[in-house]
């Protein structure tokens, strides 16, 4: 497992005392349903349950919308507006659809934190992973396995979120850069198994061979079903950093020494953009965009990996004030 040190210098002291403890900050969530939303959420609770007691803030609400629509959060957001937080912390459902609503919050004097799902609107906050470079990755480590290249699978996100498009635009990228490589066919995974099991199952009987199955997380074990269910070899799937797709590659790798790589966004990011929201609202000086490293398991790491993660989980990793203060001041460099 890899993370940069930056993202990982845990202080070994409490977080330093902030103005900031009559502050109200409130999470902006557009979809629950996955592992790895329902780890996201946790960790925000975790992180933010203690920062309450700790009178670090005053509240630290969450709030996930009935239905993965950019119309509904764009409500939920007006609605925490009128209800007067200091500040919102958004996972979007869309880069640019929220913005008249972020615009009316930044407008009203809210502090808005956008993260893992970006918003475009400039007077918002953003942190995320280069997500375009975690797509382009997956081409890089397949291009090791197989130089003669071959047939890909690939399985995309939920649709219309930044996350889905950088990530597919890094595959793309990625395949232009190994042209031996060949994406045969797509298909909508919305980053949960159950979901890309069925579509990967609906397209088998006409796909060709196929080497690999790039993804985006929560679809590697849905495709490894249906590859399993189809009587068709199982080709390098490309995981996603869950617990069962986690479980499935120790029982391959065990048997058969199946090789392959695993790589997602830790869910705690979630505590990274508390942090930050936190951190604007003591008055510091914090860049528009930050960068933190994507969490990446290899073959060596699959067995430490899995030790650490929770039964229905995802490989994480949580933030602290300090952490946040880290990677503010690297992104300020």
């Amino acid at each position: 497992m890899t993370l940069s040190a930056a993202a990982l210098a845990l202080s070994a002291s409490g977080p330093a005392a902030a103005d900031t403890s009559d502050k109200t900050i409130a999470l902006s969530n557009n979809y629950a349903g996955n592992s790895w939303r329902q780890a996201m959420l946790a960790s925000w609770k975790k992180i933010t349950d203690k920062a309450v007691a700790d009178g670090l803030v005053k509240s630290a609400d969450a709030f996930t919308t009935a239905e993965n629509q950019a119309t509904e959060q764009a409500a939920q957001i007006q609605n925490m507006i009128l209800q007067g937080y200091s500040a919102i912390v958004v996972n979007a459902a869309s880069p640019t659809a929220l913005n008249g609503a972020v615009k009316e919050a930044c407008d009203a004097g809210i502090v808005v934190v956008s993260f893992d799902g970006i918003v475009t609107e400039p007077c918002a906050w953003r942190v995320a992973v280069d997500f375009r470079k975690m797509g382009e990755g997956q081409l890089d480590y397949l291009a090791g396995r197989y130089p003669d290249g071959g047939n890909l699978l690939e399985i995309r996100g939920l649709a219309g979120t930044s996350v889905d498009t950088e990530i597919h635009e890094g595959i793309a990228k990625g395949v232009e850069a190994h042209p031996k490589f060949k994406i045969v066919s797509a298909v909508q995974g919305d980053w949960t198994q159950t979901v890309a099991q069925k579509s990967v199952a609906g397209v088998l009987p006409s796909l060709p061979e196929v080497v690999g199955v790039v993804t985006q997380g929560g679809d590697g074990f849905g495709a490894a079903e249906a590859f399993k269910a189809a009587g068709r070899p199982t080709p390098t799937i490309i995981l996603g950093n869950r617990e069962d797709e986690l479980r499935w590659w120790k029982a391959q790798k065990d048997a058969s020494n199946y090789e392959t790589m695993s790589v997602s966004i830790a869910p705690g990011v979630s505590t990274l953009a508390f942090w930050v929201a936190q951190q604007i609202l003591d008055g510091q000086e914090v860049p528009k965009d930050l960068v933190v490293p994507f969490l990446s398991i290899d073959q060596a790491g699959l067995e430490k990996s899995l030790e650490t993660t929770e039964a229905g989980g995802v490989a994480n990793v949580e933030y602290s004030q300090d952490d946040a203060k880290t990677v503010i001041a690297g992104s300020a460099k």
